[in-house]
């Protein structure tokens, strides 16, 4: 990894430290993060129901999908033919996401991919970043490339390859790691909040942190 990618993703990762210790700070005090994410889950549990429905063994994974509505506006399940920006522009909750990769100028690349599979930080992940940082990551292009690219790799990867450990080349050529511990499924420092979603190009797992590397 050239000093530049290490410099904008060591700032992402002093980012979420730091909106880690802010964001206890806000539960203590009773303000609303939770219920903010708990707002646009009802889209997703649909997402969830439908694709499970249109795609047959295709079963969303994740312990948040037990948790998500089944009902609300159609949201991924109804975009399932599209192609993966597209789908992912559809949806309330991954708005950020869809935001940077068509700042970085990948909505394209990503859509005319063949078989992709995309870890798409939501909405709360990305403002766990702080205000500051978000804005200033939104505001490069070159930087944005660099973090969308480093959530997705090539092949439509299953929960089983998850479970297996084997490290992920990302379209940056970087590393990252999945896993499966005690039930949950996790890539580097972030869990899969829902995933195995399947859209026309791509595979896509909901998690809620934005990826760093692993030291």
């Amino acid at each position: 990894m050239n000093s530049r990618v290490a410099g904008t993703v060591g700032t992402v990762a002093v980012a979420l430290v730091v909106a880690g210790c802010g964001a206890d700070r806000a539960s203590s005090a009773g303000q609303a993060p939770a219920n903010s994410r708990a707002s646009t889950t009802a889209t997703i549990g649909s997402a969830v129901s439908g694709t499970h429905r249109a795609a047959g063994t295709h079963r969303a994974v994740g312990r948040g999908c037990n948790r998500l509505s089944a009902t609300g506006p159609p949201g991924i399940s109804g975009m399932a033919p599209a192609p993966v920006v597209t789908v992912l522009q559809g949806n309330p909750l991954l708005t950020t996401i869809a935001r940077a990769i068509k700042a970085a100028g990948l909505t394209s690349r990503l859509n005319a991919a063949k078989a992709i599979t995309v870890f798409a930080p939501d909405d709360p992940a990305f403002m766990a970043l702080g205000r500051g940082n978000l804005t200033t990551l939104l505001a490069s292009k070159s930087d944005l490339a660099k973090v969308v690219q480093f959530h997705v790799v090539k092949g439509r990867l299953t929960p089983a390859d998850l479970a297996s450990g084997r490290h992920l080349t990302t379209l940056l050529g970087t590393v990252i790691v999945p896993a499966k511990l005690h039930g949950r499924y996790r890539v580097n420092n972030a869990q899969v909040v829902c995933g195995n979603i399947r859209t026309a190009n791509a595979t896509v797992y909901i998690v809620n942190k934005v990826l760093v590397p692993i030291p």
